[in-house]
């Protein structure tokens, strides 16, 4: 899903997904010490996150930012129409928005990052390319109102830069 920060003098988390529901995160690595070895990551049930609003029922007007998430979700999240009016919205009005891992699937599927520079998970670099973007294997990387990283670990710098331009274009 993704993360839209309203912005006053706080910043609001809101959650949204295909629906308004609880819906169940996994973790995916590759285990270690495996034998044989991996060669792709395994699932595993995860945490719980609930979503307050349905893609559909977004007003992206309404809020100062887009926070689009990795994992194996935006595999299918990149085809809700919803979903992806609302990215190109954050894009057209020039609003802070950060991607992390897969994320950048949705950013590609909405046709969002022509002549950027970005980053993501090494093995998304082809999806960045085939958005019109340049790949860089970079911690974080912030071209204009996008600001991109690799995986989960890059998350603090990530979301450093991320809660600083929300504080920016708040004014």
């Amino acid at each position: 899903g993704f993360l839209g920060g309203r912005c006053d003098d706080q910043l609001e988390v809101v959650v949204a997904g295909p629906e308004a529901r609880l819906y169940h995160m996994v973790l995916h690595e590759i285990p270690p010490n495996a034998d044989p070895p991996w060669d792709i990551t395994q699932e595993r049930p995860g945490y719980h996150l609930p979503a307050s609003v349905a893609f559909r029922d977004v007003d992206p007007t309404e809020y100062a930012g887009l926070f689009v998430s990795g994992g194996r979700a935006p595999e299918y999240l990149r085809y809700d129409k919803a979903l992806l009016r609302i990215t190109r919205h954050f894009f057209e009005a020039n609003k802070p928005v950060a991607c992390v891992c897969h994320g950048i699937e949705i950013l590609t599927a909405a046709d969002c990052i022509q002549g950027r520079t970005m980053t993501t998970v090494a093995k998304c670099a082809l999806d960045v390319e085939q958005g019109g973007a340049k790949y860089v294997d970079e911690p974080t990387v912030v071209d204009g109102n996008l600001v991109s990283a690799r995986v989960w670990m890059d998350n603090t710098m990530l979301l450093k830069k991320f809660i600083e331009m929300l504080h920016q274009a708040a004014g």
